[in-house]
């Protein structure tokens, strides 16, 4: 999976990123290199935004009777992609019960934090999940290079994995975190890239989705 890093060429860039790395670095202080379980928390977050600003999307659509041009569905499917890595991921990590409690105050906490966000500067609040799935492909990187190097047992494959992406059956552990690192890189692409739209007035998804007759 390819890191990137979009500059921070703004101040909305700059809050973003800014906050970004502050929960960045309570992950790393928290779980250190239990990857798993650091997965676990991270999915938990991820699958937040694209649920809240389908909601706060639609919402806007009827109040001007006009198209979403494709965003919707698009966020929409980033927040079931986010919610099966989760589920994924709780088989792999075995979270402990405190782990368990806090995906509950995570949800709490976070999602009127994003919903405020999102109202009060949705290019903002789009950078910002651009640069969590930045840190997201670092993760998954890690956890990879941890496990190419027998840090990590190339444990089988849950079934869950295997039938959501359509792995091989002798799949491993390996071959899921490839393949949810994947996913990470193209949300992360997205959300940047809804976020220069959004800053430079483009209309929803212009530069993605074709304008619906």
């Amino acid at each position: 999976m390819k890191a990137t890093h979009k500059s921070v060429s703004s101040i909305h860039d700059a809050i973003a990123y800014g906050l970004v790395k502050f929960f960045r670095a309570l992950a790393d202080i928290y779980f250190g290199k239990r990857y798993a379980n650091r997965a676990i928390m991270l999915e938990t977050v991820a699958a937040i935004p694209g649920m809240v600003a389908t909601w706060l999307l639609h919402l806007r659509c009827l109040r001007r009777i006009k198209n979403d041009n494709g965003w919707i569905n698009q966020l929409y499917e980033e927040a079931e992609n986010e919610k099966m890595h989760l589920l994924v991921y709780i088989q792999i990590g075995k979270p402990t019960y405190f782990e368990r409690f806090a995906i509950y105050l995570v949800q709490i906490l976070f999602t009127p934090f994003y919903l405020l966000m999102y109202m009060l500067s949705s290019k903002t609040a789009h950078r910002f999940v651009g640069y969590l799935e930045e840190e997201a492909v670092v993760s998954y990187n890690h956890y990879l290079e941890a496990i190419n190097n027998g840090q990590i047992a190339n444990t089988p494959a849950p079934k869950i994995a295997i039938n959501y992406w359509k792995l091989n059956e002798n799949a491993t552990l390996r071959d899921v975190v490839i393949a949810t690192g994947i996913d990470e890189c193209k949300h992360r692409d997205i959300n940047h890239q809804l976020s220069d739209n959004i800053n430079a007035g483009n209309k929803i998804l212009q530069n993605i989705y074709p304008e619906t007759k």
